[in-house]
């Protein structure tokens, strides 16, 4: 995004204000915060160690997973 300046940015707002009008850009904009927030909280619990969690949120694991740590159990990058 180093490529956009603030003429373009403000070329996006007006283009996206013209396509949704002004009720409907807050909703979408609530949405997508609440899309990202949901994603980063899933990738920082696969990233998590349950050992490292408090034991409130600690849930019990099964003794096949407490065979395969998810280290190893996570999709290739």
């Amino acid at each position: 995004m180093s490529g956009i300046g603030a003429s373009g940015m403000i070329l996006l707002v007006l283009i996206a204000l013209l396509l949704f009008g002004p009720n409907k850009l807050p909703e979408l904009g609530r949405a997508f915060g609440r899309t990202l927030r949901e994603f980063k909280k899933g990738a920082n619990d696969l990233m998590d160690d349950p050992k490292e969690r408090p034991a409130a949120s600690r849930v019990d694991v099964s003794p096949v997973e407490a065979e395969h740590p998810k280290a190893e159990r996570r999709l290739p990058e």
